[in-house]
């Protein structure tokens, strides 16, 4: 049974795919900050799979190397999913502390995981990495700037990663989901929901099931199959900032 260790699990896609992998076939140790929300979802998954939970913050690179060091079995999948998004304003007035949040969460903690569980997969020459990043590693639109960039870089990081861990046999990819219904927009606009609301009206967009699926396919392919990059939309959106919200029906 292969082990999966999953960031970012107590919402959204980080909760979808843990409990997709865990009711096909899959052992998860799931990661955040909210111990309540970890202990529910154990409860959840326990009925399927074996369960461990981290709880930790990705930005604490000594308790991300502590807690990863911790897990009595190799992890052969990590998911690297925590991430965010604060603020939507353009660069001359930014908060500095929401570029910082986005900067230590989407790439910095992306790393400091990664470095802890990547020793033992070379050690093994094996193993499998996957990086959420975002259609805004592919594009920037107005007032996203620093969010385009941290995700711009966790692009690039990914394909660092896949050139250097090439000699080791270790597979590395990114998957880049559009719009998908989930916290983020309530995030990024500081707990105001009905504004978040505001952002999935109109459309059909992904869920978090559907990153789930497509997360659960790419980490079960034969193992000379790496899907090195894959960016998706629900078909309303087209980029960005380009959305057909005037479907009423669904063919």
């Amino acid at each position: 049974m292969k082990t999966a260790l999953i960031t970012g699990a107590t919402s959204g896609i980080g909760m979808a795919t843990a409990k997709t992998l865990a009711k096909n076939g899959f052992r998860v140790v799931i990661c955040g900050r909210r111990a309540d929300r970890l202990l529910a979802l154990a409860t959840e998954l326990e009925k399927f799979t074996e369960v461990q939970t981290l709880q930790f913050d990705v930005r604490d690179k000594e308790d991300v190397a502590q807690k990863i060091k911790s897990i009595g079995c190799d992890i052969d999948v990590l998911i690297n999913n925590a991430g965010n998004a604060h603020g939507l304003d353009p660069i001359e007035t930014g908060d500095l502390a929401d570029w910082d949040a986005m900067i230590d969460i989407n790439v910095k903690g992306l790393l400091y995981v990664s470095h802890a569980v990547i020793d033992g997969m070379t050690k093994r020459k094996s193993g499998h990495i996957i990086n959420i990043g975002s259609t805004a590693a592919k594009e920037v639109y107005p007032k996203g700037n620093v969010y385009c960039a941290s995700k711009h870089a966790v692009d690039a990081i990914t394909e660092g990663m896949r050139l250097d861990l090439n000699p080791y046999g270790i597979k590395v990819g990114a998957i880049h989901p559009g719009m998908v219904a989930t916290e983020f927009s309530e995030i990024r606009f500081k707990g105001d929901k009905e504004r978040a609301k505001t952002v999935y009206q109109g459309f059909q967009p992904l869920m978090s099931e559907d990153i789930a699926d497509i997360i659960l396919f790419v980490v079960t392919r034969p193992y000379h199959v790496n899907i090195a990059d894959l960016m998706v939309m629900s078909t309303d959106q087209a980029s960005s900032t380009i959305v057909n919200r005037n479907r009423t029906t669904t063919p």
